[in-house]
């Protein structure tokens, strides 16, 4: 789908157009109408001002007396005083959905609609191009198509009330490539596990970099063992699929801005974005029940995330150093897999106690923590589909966040969770802290390894999955994202059924921000 820009609409019979008001409205005057001549305004005036009786939201089509073929779609946005961007980012869906229900694959829409205090064009024309986009979005690669095709919207014209500007143009190609990059995670985190393996999400990280410049570096299984990675090495044993260690290092070459006695700072310290790799996750021989496996092909949503979030941030250009670390495994039942009661030795010489197979995902982010302190970070920030207990405390709204000043540092940074807290607010991936006293160190205490990978029973499990990471992250600041709540799309977002795409956002969000970091 295309989505197109204009000052001036290009109005012709096989182009649908967007008429947008809020009710009630008795005698509309939306400029459109302006254009028509006083029958045909008069008609489409009466409708808006007497067929929608109720503040709910809903389309109409409707034909011009005097050109049949010109379709006009109303659209009644409800009331204004309850309009806000989040009711907007909704109605940019519907819209789509509406579109391809009735099969119009060419419209035309008026931004001025839609505005409202505080944002300004530029934003407004990014969430409607990004959320179009993501709304457009099906995963239908292995569906046979109906005889008439799959519904498909070829263009989307955003018509302005102002010139287009640079900075209109700006959020334009901001919102599409967002869209799109998250888009691309949902293809990778939807890729059946047998199709998705380690070896496979590493090609997909190295053809992003020969799309966008970025520099990839893939660790075969040699290499993790040189490097000591134990916790990598223990959850891979099971499975035919071979570990990969994949890394990412986009630099955007902008000089460096200037520190405090107005130098230019020798070293720009990296970003780095960590991104657990799953590929398949059946527990191990702490196996899964049947219907918790179904959809762990999914569980290298956090991998999938930063490989596209990093693809997305090299598309835009954004000023900034940022290393994706993602540790690409399978977690598989066999005679050669690792046990209840291993003890694993991780890249910083930290042991880990497994107690259980199945919590997996925190050992190889243990190892990948423990390399990206070598990089001396000016914040790690990991992303993972870690618990289930994330879900059970927070519902599918909400990433549950948790952030530090580092291993031996205050318990929460709370500068850092507020800014957190505005990037997801920002970004449409909204984030939720929980709590990481020192005093959660002892649920996660061995009894023979230094550190178990999983705490007490039925207590807190999102809190005893992110404490055993604080100890992998040595003293920089730190940023852990249990994307588990968020992984698949709920009703009511209006997007297709299956994974989200989530933390691709979010991460974004961060580098455009990444100057603002506390």
């Amino acid at each position: 789908m295309k989505v197109i820009l204009s000052h001036k609409p290009s109005l012709t019979k096989n182009k649908a157009v967007l008429v947008s008001f809020f009710t009630p409205e008795k005698k509309p005057a939306h400029p459109y109408l302006k254009k028509l001549s006083q029958t045909d305004a008069a008609y489409i005036a009466k409708i808006m001002a007497h067929d929608f009786t109720t503040a709910q939201e809903k389309f109409r089509e409707v034909h011009l007396p005097s050109n049949p073929d010109q379709l006009i779609v109303l659209a009644n946005l409800g009331k204004t005083n309850e309009w806000n961007e989040k009711k907007y980012i909704l109605f940019a869906r519907k819209l789509v959905t509406y579109l391809k229900d009735h099969r119009i694959k060419s419209s035309s829409v008026f931004l001025n609609d839609f505005k409202f205090n505080p944002l300004p064009i530029r934003r407004i024309t990014q969430l409607f191009a990004e959320n179009v986009i993501l709304a457009d979005f099906t995963f239908n690669k292995y569906k046979e198509p109906p005889k008439e095709g799959w519904p498909e919207i070829n263009e989307i014209e955003i018509i302005v009330p102002v010139p287009v500007s640079p900075s209109i143009k700006t959020g334009l190609e901001e919102g599409l490539i967002i869209g799109e990059e998250t888009n691309n995670c949902r293809i990778l985190a939807n890729t059946p596990g047998g199709e998705m393996t380690p070896q496979k999400l590493a090609q997909a990280a190295l053809e992003i970099g020969k799309k966008t410049g970025i520099k990839v570096d893939v660790f075969d299984e040699k290499k993790i063992k040189e490097l000591g990675m134990g916790g990598i090495l223990g959850v891979s044993k099971g499975s035919d699929e071979k570990p990969r260690f994949i890394v990412m290092k986009y630099d955007s070459g902008k000089p460096a801005p200037l520190g405090k006695k107005g130098l230019p700072n020798k070293v720009i310290q990296p970003i780095v974005f960590a991104g657990k790799g799953v590929t398949f996750d059946t527990g191990g021989l702490n196996l899964k029940p049947s219907e918790a496996i179904y959809e762990m092909h999914m569980d290298m949503s956090g991998g999938a995330a930063v490989i596209h979030a990093m693809a997305a941030i090299a598309r835009m250009k954004l000023p900034v150093k940022i290393i994706g670390l993602i540790p690409a495994v399978e977690n598989m039942p066999s005679g050669s897999s690792y046990h209840p009661g291993d003890i694993l030795k991780t890249i910083t010489g930290k042991t880990i106690e497994v107690l259980n197979t199945d919590a997996e995902g925190r050992i190889i982010l243990a190892d990948t923590l423990g390399y990206a302190q070598k990089l001396n970070p000016k914040l790690i920030v990991d992303a993972a589909t870690l618990t289930g207990a994330a879900t059970v405390a927070l519902g599918q709204r909400a990433i549950a966040l948790f952030s530090s000043s580092g291993e031996q540092g205050r318990t929460t940074n709370e500068k850092l969770e507020k800014f957190a807290r505005d990037i997801g607010m920002n970004s449409g991936d909204y984030v939720w802290p929980l709590p990481l006293w020192d005093e959660y160190y002892d649920d996660v205490k061995g009894t023979f390894g230094d550190i178990a990978n999983t705490g007490k029973k039925g207590q807190g499990g999102a809190i005893a999955g992110a404490i055993f990471l604080k100890q992998f992250v040595g003293n920089y600041p730190w940023m852990h994202l249990d994307i588990a709540p968020t992984m698949t799309t709920i009703e009511g977002q209006f997007l297709a059924k299956g994974a989200s795409g989530t933390g691709v956002r979010f991460l974004v969000e961060l580098a455009k921000n990444a100057n603002k970091i506390p």
